[in-house]
């Protein structure tokens, strides 16, 4: 991409030429062909000739690379499209306003407070964060910088590599603080992103739950489950295990003033370790127990028998059927609330995934008869038979530990320190979808699953715009989702995704006098769309004359 700017043509004797009468070329080095015994000069593009005048040139990012004491301009041009895609724009502007970021990122970011807000719009409608592409992005939309600038994506770089801990650190204090209630479960959950920069310190090989094979940088994120607000996040290197992560963020909680405190934990985080430490700081949790080892069944053998079809230990909502025994998880364990949860349509599901993983242990032994192949892999639910040569001749099903097995299906079991009622820890357990939607919509529809940075700094910079983005994605999921209830049956378009690409129809033209109007008036959709967020087609004419006068 080409800079809207011009820079006098490089002085560097022997250094420059200029290809097909336009293209700038300069020499950063010479290879030496041992077949040819000569050296043959290496040269990239730094730029484009005026065309009136062959002293100046238009350079682009190699040009930024080899000659970085040259000032560029940093605006990308004043000319923006004459349809501007206004619908998303209004709506996250009324969260901004809302939640008061303006005001909070503001005090910490001064006059960029508009271009990190813009790179937040950017990231929730493109689904991007690559930040050579904001340019076209603002170049039809309206913008949150003042005067609407649309900035070259070197001043995207220079942004994201400037933004400093304190301005993180003072935003997030100043949120927390704002939105600190007395008694708050936290729902804290992780996530990795792919990162080949290697030099960055945070970027280690891990357990990538995307690709084994890739460097790695962990991200967790605090979520506030009565308020619906992501409150805090942290990253830390690929290497470290969520397990070890949580003190830290514990700490972190009371750091931030915290002190009536819940956690609201998936299975990632069950542990002897976790829930002693949890215990000794008096705080309540609420945790998923990990899969169904030994030690997990024998909570399920103290309740099963009777309630899975009880109406009185039916959750409606979820269709699920719950039971609470109070015994300890660990042998030295004091007493805990043993939430066991039963639900016909996992139970299925979970029996034909066991019989497709018996079926083919089965294929793969029939195809190992008569040789040598070592099976004992499979010894937990078939007998298997060797000749007196070490040859496999014959396997036997063990149906009562196969029929054992299955009587475990359907199953799942919740933990916690002070909750005595099944419903009432599922009900909390779940309000926890939402933080798992978060780590979604940032890998997902945010465009983050992948670090495009090579700076510590650009690391923690996009990561916080990712925050500030899904504290709004989240807000319009909220309003989407309450208005959603209000139908039978929730249409298509009360999805964020859907919602968003449905708003960004509505359109401003300029007209032949150089002034924006609204192209066309609402659609029905669109109205559904905005009364989620108590705006209706008045709201939109409103908000687009003052875009107008801005402009």
């Amino acid at each position: 991409m080409y800079f809207d700017t011009y820079v006098d043509v490089p002085n560097v004797p022997g250094k420059i030429t200029v290809k097909m009468k336009k293209y700038v070329m300069f020499e950063i080095g010479r290879i030496y062909l041992p077949e040819k015994k000569y050296n043959r000069p290496e040269r990239v593009c730094i730029g484009i000739l005026k065309e009136d005048d062959d002293t100046k040139m238009k350079p682009n990012e190699t040009f930024r690379i080899h000659f970085p004491d040259v000032q560029l301009d940093e605006v990308r041009d004043s000319k923006r499209s004459s349809c501007l895609r206004i619908g998303d724009y209004l709506i996250i502007d009324k969260i901004v306003r809302e939640y008061q970021l303006d005001e909070l990122l503001k005090a910490n970011f001064d006059e960029d407070t508009g271009l990190l807000l813009d790179l937040v719009a950017y990231s929730l409608i493109t689904e991007d964060n690559a930040g050579q592409y904001y340019p076209d992005y603002a170049y039809n939309h309206p913008l949150f910088s003042k005067d609407m600038t649309i900035y070259s994506d070197s001043k995207i770089s220079d942004f994201l590599n400037d933004m400093d801990d304190d301005q993180r650190i003072g935003f997030l204090n100043a949120w927390n603080t704002i939105h600190r209630s007395e008694k708050i479960y936290i729902s804290y959950d992780s996530t990795n992103k792919n990162c080949q920069a290697m030099d960055i310190e945070l970027c280690e090989y891990g357990h990538s739950k995307d690709d084994a094979n890739k460097p790695i940088i962990n991200t967790a994120v605090s979520y506030d489950v009565d308020n619906k607000i992501p409150l805090f996040y942290e990253e830390y290197p690929g290497s470290i295990v969520d397990i070890s992560e949580l003190d830290t963020m514990i700490e972190k909680a009371v750091g931030y003033g915290y002190k009536d405190i819940g956690f609201i934990l998936d299975r990632g985080y069950f542990s002897k370790a976790n829930i002693r430490h949890l215990d000794e700081l008096n705080y309540d949790f609420l945790i998923a127990a990990k899969g169904t080892a030994k030690f997990i069944r024998k909570f399920i053998d103290e309740a099963k028998g009777g309630f899975e079809s009880e109406h009185k230990t039916r959750n409606r909502r979820y269709q699920v059927y719950g039971k609470t025994v109070k015994m300890p998880v660990f042998s030295d364990d004091k007493d805990r609330y043993v939430h066991v949860f039963y639900n016909d349509l996992k139970a299925a599901i979970d029996r034909e995934n066991f019989e497709n993983d018996l079926s083919r242990m089965e294929m793969v032994m029939d195809k190992g008869l008569g040789t040598k192949k070592d099976y004992s892999s499979f010894k937990k639910f078939y007998n298997v038979h060797y000749d007196t040569d070490g040859i496999f001749t014959d396997y036997t099903p063990r149906y009562k530990i196969i029929e054992k097995e299955k009587s475990y299906c359907g199953y799942f079991v919740l933990i916690s320190s002070n909750i005595e009622n099944a419903n009432k820890a599922l009900m909390l357990y779940k309000s926890r979808d939402v933080s798992e939607k978060l780590f979604r919509a940032d890998k997902s529809y945010l465009g983050n699953r992948a670090y495009r940075v090579q700076s510590v700094s650009s690391v923690k910079s996009k990561t916080f715009i990712a925050f500030i983005a899904l504290i709004i994605r989240n807000r319009i999921f909220t309003y989407l989702s309450e208005e959603g209830m209000k139908y039978s049956s929730k249409p298509n378009y009360m999805d964020v995704p859907a919602a968003l690409k449905e708003l960004e129809k509505i359109e401003m033209i300029k007209g032949s006098d150089d002034i924006y109007r609204l192209d066309h008036a609402v659609s029905a959709t669109q109205k559904k769309i905005l009364k989620a967020f108590n705006m209706n087609a008045s709201s939109v004419v409103d908000k687009a004359n003052k875009i107008k006068k801005r402009l």
